[in-house]
């Protein structure tokens, strides 16, 4: 009979689930059993734990009375699976979460204050008719044929759900810009009597329904508005015209609320405003530092990195196990092969996937250190040749100063994810992607 502290067999990687674990455009659901395993949290390395904040704030600080929060981040750093942390913490508690992806509803080189509503209206109503709780909003019914007529073209709101309805109209202007136009013009009088009867005659009257039903409020989490293109409306970017401008009016709805927001607006003039408009500072999500500011290697940062890794083959394993030799030469041909990858992703996670993903199609694992150099350049070359003359010398900087200050032509280094931020507890600082790092241009 084994003894209980005889050695566990060492478990063989299960090729097709590990390539989809590592598929970059996946996002973690928290409340999937088989996703969870292959999370790790990073706040202990990004400065605070910007996720229990998030949920103190709702649940703790004022779970009776809407709040309105702001998120953002680099593209690709870990948001999404946050908020899918979020929501699962929140669920936990009791609260009604919605959540959906924005860009799903809406064209993100055009959106106006409406459709950001709208879609808000109709997913709320979709997730609370999935539990039996059916609103029909009065002002709605008069709004949808009036649009029906004005548009004139076939239009299905008789005899279905609100959230069918508002989908129906939706479906009609996505792709059609002319389309979209006439819709606005309909519906930008009519905003605040728009976001009135989302307030009376569907969030509060779900409230108190959610409540009857033992739950404890609803919060809605709006995702991927931090993708919007930076074209102008109103002589004004995007994300300054909806959330500085408009403010105001998302602010106004019912109820909890998470907006992500482009992180442009952080490093922007209008801050200030946006902070007036909303009330909070907005919260961001850092890189995962793998070096400190002084260029020493960051070894928690790197640490909590691989074990993102090897979870991703190994999700049974415990933290010891997967870096014991034998799990890590059945994916990489040696450790420093794993750090390799976990020190030039920068700490940004999708990077880190997108790199190891491009690595297991072209071979299955273990996957070589040449394997890996030969992608690194490859993704080296194809962000040096996307940087402008004006571009490489504001990098430059970048790399002497590592702070950013909001100049003009610093919003597209960290939209292009040139440069990233890093917090710790000790502060905040700049630095190249360490791809980008690669190129013969950066070298030191």
């Amino acid at each position: 009979m084994p003894q209980d502290n005889a050695p566990k067999p060492i478990s063989p990687i299960e090729l097709s689930r590990f390539y989809e674990a590592c598929n970059p455009s996946y996002t973690l659901k928290m409340d999937s059993p088989a996703d969870y395993r292959y999370y790790i949290d990073f706040s202990s390395v990004r400065g605070s734990n910007t996720i229990r904040e998030m949920e103190r704030t709702i649940a703790r600080l004022s779970p009776d009375k809407p709040t309105c929060q702001l998120f953002t981040g680099h593209i690709g750093c870990g948001k999404s699976t946050e908020l899918s942390q979020l929501k699962a913490a929140l669920e936990k508690q009791k609260f009604h979460v919605v959540y959906f992806e924005s860009s799903h509803d809406l064209d993100m080189a055009d959106v106006d204050v409406t459709d950001i509503l709208l879609a808000i209206a109709r997913q709320v109503s979709e997730s609370l008719e999935a539990i039996d709780i059916n609103l029909t909003p009065r002002y709605f019914t008069s709004l949808f044929q009036e649009l029906a007529e004005m548009m004139k073209t076939p239009v299905t709101i008789e005899g279905v759900s609100f959230s069918a309805g508002i989908a129906s109209i939706t479906a009609k202007t996505k792709d059609a810009p002319g389309l979209r136009s006439q819709l606005r013009q309909f519906m930008e009088p009519r905003t605040n009597g728009i976001l009135d009867a989302i307030n009376e005659e569907l969030l509060l009257p779900a409230i108190d329904a959610l409540k009857a039903a033992g739950h404890k409020g609803l919060v809605v989490i709006v995702d991927n508005l931090d993708r919007l293109d930076n074209a102008l409306k109103g002589g004004r970017i995007q994300p300054a015209y909806l959330f500085v401008d408009r403010g105001e009016q998302l602010r106004k709805l019912q109820c909890h609320l998470v907006y992500t927001v482009p992180l442009v607006l952080i490093f922007s003039n209008d801050l200030g405003q946006l902070t007036n408009r909303f009330g909070v500072d907005p919260k961001v999500l850092p890189m995962i530092p793998i070096r400190q500011r002084d260029g020493k290697p960051a070894e928690q940062g790197m640490a909590l990195l691989r074990q993102m890794v090897m979870a991703r083959a190994f999700p049974e394993a415990n933290m010891v196990q997967r870096l014991d030799p034998a799990y890590v030469t059945q994916v990489f041909d040696s450790l420093e092969t794993l750090n390799r990858l976990c020190s030039v992703s920068g700490g940004h996670v999708r990077n880190l996937l997108a790199l190891l993903y491009r690595c297991i199609q072209r071979d299955d694992p273990p996957i070589s250190r040449q394997c890996l150099e030969s992608v690194i350049q490859l993704r080296a070359n194809e962000l040096r040749m996307a940087v402008t003359p004006d571009e490489e010398a504001l990098l430059k900087k970048v790399m002497q100063t590592k702070d950013v200050r909001g100049e003009e032509g610093h919003e597209s280094l960290l939209r292009s994810m040139f440069v990233f931020e890093y917090r710790t507890e000790q502060g905040g600082w700049f630095d190249l992607n360490p791809v980008l790092a690669e190129a013969k241009e950066f070298q030191v």
